[in-house]
């Protein structure tokens, strides 16, 4: 008797890790675990969902695909699916990752959306989190045609969207660049990396997000913290 109930108490637990929501993260590495808004935005989910993080640094919407992380994702049969790129997707990363934000950006995107739906996944595009380069108090912006690309696909597809570049140059230009110094990493130099995120800045972006969340996609909200 005991070794039923020790097999059935098994069988419970096993389908409770189960039933767990599947979010996956789909990225550069401004989304990673190590250098991105990934791990804090981990921390966030409550115990009824499982992060999966395939953001891979230095990918762009295009090279993503081609080198089978894409596939990975499709893979994992998630049930949520976050798509952020944009900042390798611009000119001077080369031939293997550049895109144009009218042309082959949103067609990757769209992609994305389409094969995301076709396994059974809500696909939630995030546009590329800004820089944090100031020019007389304000962001210069330059993912900017990356980030409307996004927002008409998410449009167009009517899949939700968060809008993490509008939200990220909001904040960052309420706190400006001394407000903003927490946020940046260390290069190897000892120089402050503008782009990727410190331990502080992770929590800041992933906050936006959850926020961001809770307006286009409340089903995913109800997991996530404060």
């Amino acid at each position: 008797m005991t070794g039923w109930l020790g097999v059935s108490a098994g069988l419970a637990a096993d389908a409770k890790v189960a039933t767990k929501i599947r979010v996956a993260l789909a990225g550069d590495s401004t989304v990673t675990t190590n250098s991105g808004w990934g791990a804090a935005f981990e921390k966030l989910l409550g115990p009824r969902a499982e992060c999966l993080q395939f953001a891979r640094g230095g990918q762009s919407s295009k090279s993503f695909r081609d080198s089978g992380n894409w596939a990975k994702v499709l893979a994992a049969k998630p049930d949520y699916v976050l798509i952020q790129f944009g900042h390798n997707d611009m000119p001077g990363k080369g031939a293997n990752r550049e895109t144009d934000p009218n042309t082959t950006y949103r067609e990757n995107l769209a992609r994305f959306v389409d094969e995301a739906r076709a396994i059974g996944a809500t696909p939630i595009l995030v546009t590329s989190m800004a820089r944090r380069t100031f020019d007389k108090g304000r962001i210069r912006g330059e993912l900017a045609p990356w980030a409307e690309a996004a927002r008409k696909v998410a449009a167009e597809k009517k899949v939700p969207l968060v809008d993490l570049f509008a939200r990220s140059i909001e904040l960052l230009e309420k706190v400006g660049p001394e407000g903003s110094a927490p946020f940046d990493p260390k290069t190897k130099d000892g120089k402050p990396d503008h782009t990727h995120l410190s331990p502080k800045g992770a929590e800041v972006m992933a906050g936006l997000i959850a926020a961001e969340l809770r307006k286009s996609e409340p089903k995913l909200a109800k997991l996530l913290g404060e």
